[in-house]
C-alpha cells in the first residue's frame, strides 16, 4: 500500500493498522475471532499497473463467513478501503464486502483481488459468486507473480441527476457548472451499487480535486452514493477518473471496478461512441497508478466485464 493511501486511511480512522493486526509472512495478516480462531487475511492490489499501483484489498477465504460484527471489525483493522469475505456454498462462493465503516453490496477491486486469491488456491478458472446484490462471476488466470482477473458486474442502469444533486456535488468540490463536460451530463449510475457520475472538461481540474471529508460523507450517505466518480474523457475510449469513497470511510480509492462498470453502463445508455470498451486510468493523481478495462456489449442493462491485473503484496 502506498504511503499516500495509508496516510489518507489512517487519518480518517485515527490509528495505525500495525497496532491491531499481526503480520503472518509476506502479504498476509491475521486476526482473531472470539479470541480463538485465527483468520488469514491476504493483501492483494487489484488493477495494478505492472508491478506497481493498484488498489489494495483484504481477502478472507474461510470455511464459514465470520459474524457480521467480526467482518466489520476485521475490515476496520485491515484498514484498506475494502475487504472481501468468501466461503464455499455448493458450486458458488458466498461473498460479502466490508469497508472500514460499512458493508457495501458490491466492490469491484475486492472482487478482482478475490479472483486472484481463488486462482492461486483453486487453479485458473471462472468462479461463480453469490452476493447480496445477486449472482456474478470472477475469472482468475495466473501469470507469474501477477494474476490477470476479470469480473462480470451485476446488471447496470443509469439516469440523469437532479439539479439539486448536481448543485450539492459541485459545491462539495468547489466547482462550477462551466467545469463540466456537456457531452456526459451528471448522472446516477448503478452496477451493484449506486454511484454519482460527474465528468469534467479539463484534466487539470480533475487532478486538483479536493473536498471536505465530513461534508462528503454526509452527502454520500444521504443520497445513497457509495462513491462519487469524477472523470475526464481524454478520448472516447480513454478516461481518467478519481473516486471519493467517504461513504465507506475512505477519502479516495485508487482503482474502483464497481464505479467503472457503472460508468461503462451509463456510457452505453447515452449512446457514447465507446467502440465496445473503455480504458480507465485511475490513481495517477494519488501516486498509485491503476489500470482498468471495461468491455461494453450492446444490450442495455447487461453486465459489464471489468478486467485488469492483481499483485500480491
Amino acid at each position: 500500500m502506498s504511503n499516500c493511501v495509508a496516510r489518507r486511511v489512517d487519518t480518517v480512522h485515527g490509528r495505525s493498522r500495525r497496532s491491531v493486526m499481526a503480520r503472518r509472512g509476506r502479504g498476509a495478516l491475521r486476526s482473531r475471532l472470539d479470541g480463538r480462531v485465527l483468520v488469514h487475511v491476504q493483501r492483494i492490489a487489484a488493477f495494478s499497473n505492472g508491478d506497481t499501483g493498484g488498489n489494495p484489498a483484504g481477502v478472507v477465504i474461510a470455511d464459514q463467513l465470520p459474524a457480521p460484527h467480526d467482518m466489520q471489525r476485521i475490515a476496520r483493522e485491515v484498514g484498506f478501503s475494502e475487504t472481501a469475505f468468501a466461503s464455499r456454498a455448493g458450486d458458488r462462493w458466498r461473498v460479502r464486502y466490508f469497508s472500514p465503516e460499512a458493508e457495501v453490496p458490491f466492490c469491484g477491486h475486492a472482487t478482482i483481488a478475490l479472483g486472484a486469491a481463488l486462482a492461486t488456491r483453486e487453479g485458473d478458472g471462472v468462479f461463480a459468486l453469490q452476493l447480496d446484490a445477486g449472482e456474478i462471476s470472477v475469472e482468475g488466470r495466473r501469470d507469474g507473480a501477477r494474476v490477470a482477473a476479470a469480473l462480470q458486474s451485476p446488471p447496470t442502469r443509469s439516469g440523469p441527476a437532479s439539479p439539486g444533486q448536481v448543485a450539492a456535488a459541485l459545491d462539495l468540490f468547489g466547482w462550477a457548472a462551466s467545469d463540466l463536460d456537456e457531452r456526459i451530463a451528471p448522472a446516477c449510475a448503478h452496477a451493484g451499487a449506486d454511484h454519482f457520475v460527474l465528468m469534467l472538461k479539463d484534466r487539470a481540474t480533475l487532478a486538483a480535486m479536493r473536498y471536505d471529508f465530513a461534508r462528503g460523507q454526509a452527502l454520500m450517505r444521504e443520497q445513497g452514493w457509495v462513491t462519487i466518480l469524477l472523470g475526464h474523457a481524454e478520448t472516447p475510449q480513454r478516461f481518467h477518473t478519481r473516486n471519493p469513497f467517504a461513504y465507506g470511510g475512505v477519502y479516495e480509492d485508487p482503482a474502483t471496478g464497481a464505479s467503472t462498470a457503472a460508468l461503462a453502463g451509463h456510457l452505453r445508455d447515452i449512446g457514447w461512441p465507446h467502440g465496445g470498451h473503455i480504458d480507465v486510468h485511475q490513481g495517477d493523481d494519488m501516486g498509485v497508478p491503476s489500470r482498468l478495462r471495461a468491455e461494453i456489449t450492446a444490450s442495455p442493462g447487461a453486465s459489464i466485464r471489468v478486467s485488469g491485473t492483481a499483485r500480491f503484496m
